[in-house]
């Protein structure tokens, strides 16, 4: 498990800084609110799933 926590924490850096335009263009669109950032973060995190546990 402490393997998946950092795969984890590597994926969401990494997309992070790849998309980090296009995360500041939603952070700041007129509907963003506060109730929508973990909404956001969760749907992040769900693209490290798609990674088997070999691949991690």
């Amino acid at each position: 498990e402490a393997l998946d926590d950092l795969f984890a924490a590597i994926y969401l850096k990494r997309v992070a800084t790849e998309l980090g335009d296009d995360l500041d263009k939603v952070r700041e669109a007129n509907d963003f609110t506060n109730r929508s950032m973990p909404m956001l973060i969760h749907a992040l995190r769900q693209g490290a799933s798609v990674y088997s546990a070999e691949e991690r």
